[in-house]
């Protein structure tokens, strides 16, 4: 049984088959990542200006914003696009997919911070992609399983986090439409892909009073749903949202 609520969020988001396991090891501090040469973005500076610009928005968490602050948006991208890094923009990664915009990254870190009133000990994040979101999530989670069912974008992700060195995030190859059960229960589950309805399965796997983010139905609306211990399951809706649809299988 579902009761629903409208959110009182401040401010407003502009816009495993067999699971084959990659873990990012090493130092739980970042290393230093390689620079990319010719626009700068090599510069904490620049990063810096990119917060300033999501803090303006409003609504914003002081960890999410740290995390934002901490990861090199531009190893995430195509080398030609490399100047857009930091700018608030949706960018191509291939087979159909694309790395959010940081606002949108920014805002699901702090609605699930703000739902969970907590630091989450446990993500599960269903669509790895290039593995930008799933940094930052590092971030303000104690452990993170990132689920990615296109082959070819779980590897992408797993080079282009190599370097960073987040031992507390997990990389799997598998269909994350049936979440990570290996994992559960989760604090939170996060979704970066648009399901008509909410997975029976990744409500199920979170703990009592954990948090689903995800963006649901048609139109989309990205919705939030806490489950009760009761099995009660209160939602709210969170904003507008335009994701790529879910998709099952691998590939």
């Amino acid at each position: 049984m579902t009761e629903s609520r409208r959110a009182h969020f401040p401010a407003r988001l502009p816009g495993a088959a067999d699971i084959a396991q990659a873990a990012v090891k090493a130092a739980p501090k970042p290393a230093a990542a390689p620079a990319a040469r010719g626009h700068g973005l090599d510069s904490d500076a620049v990063r810096a200006r990119m917060v300033e610009r999501l803090r303006a928005l409003g609504g914003m968490e002081p960890a999410a914003l740290a995390a934002m602050q901490a990861v090199p948006r531009h190893l995430f991208i195509e080398p030609a696009l490399a100047a857009q890094a930091y700018l608030d923009n949706a960018l191509p990664i291939g087979h159909g997919q694309t790395i959010s915009k940081p606002s949108v990254v920014a805002r699901c870190a702090s609605v699930l911070l703000q739902a969970l009133g907590a630091r989450p000990a446990r993500l599960l994040e269903i669509g790895t992609g290039c593995g930008y979101q799933a940094a930052v999530l590092s971030h303000i989670a104690g452990e993170v399983y990132s689920v990615e069912r296109i082959r070819a974008l779980h590897e992408l992700a797993r080079s282009n986090l190599r370097a960073l060195r987040l031992a507390n995030l997990r990389l799997l190859f598998g269909d994350g439409s049936g979440g990570l059960q290996a994992g559960a229960p989760y604090d939170a589950v996060l979704s970066a892909a648009a399901a008509d309805t909410p997975p029976d399965a990744w409500l199920a796997q979170l703990r009592p009073g954990g948090v689903l983010l995800a963006p649901i139905g048609r139109p989309q609306r990205l919705m939030a749903y806490r489950r009760h211990a009761s099995g009660k399951v209160e939602s709210w809706c969170v904003e507008d949202a335009h994701f790529v649809p879910l998709k099952s299988g691998l590939v």
